[in-house]
């Protein structure tokens, strides 16, 4: 599974931004997908994830009421809309993707978008 990020740049606080990750590959073996994210000098850090039907998310506590995750699987992405952003949202922003089962489940990544708030 291939991931491809889109959507970041550079935005005032206060403003909003939408991301989009599009998979490619074996997509009919993802499972659940989200939004990671690392700022310079922390580690990477859950944003928000979705289930594999798009019935179940969950969120970071300090973007949680202001993103939301969403999931197309017709059209194989996920989207997170990040409204009030604050500059403490700056950070490179990962997609995530779990697939396979078993013995077989992995985990693959996408390269990031870079996602500036200036204040």
């Amino acid at each position: 599974v291939q991931l491809v990020e889109s959507g970041g740049g550079l935005v005032q606080a206060g403003g909003s931004l939408r991301l989009s990750c599009a998979a490619s590959g074996s997509t009919f073996s993802i499972n659940a997908m989200g939004w990671y994210r690392q700022a310079p000098g922390n580690q990477r850090v859950m944003v928000a994830v979705i289930t594999s039907d798009g019935g179940s998310t969950a969120y970071g506590d300090s973007v949680e009421g202001r993103f939301t995750i969403s999931r197309d699987n017709a059209k194989n992405t996920i989207d997170l809309q990040m409204n009030s952003l604050k500059p403490e949202d700056t950070a490179v922003y990962y997609c995530n993707a779990d697939y396979g089962s078993g013995e077989t489940r992995k985990s693959s990544w996408g390269r990031g978008t870079r996602v500036t708030v200036s204040s």
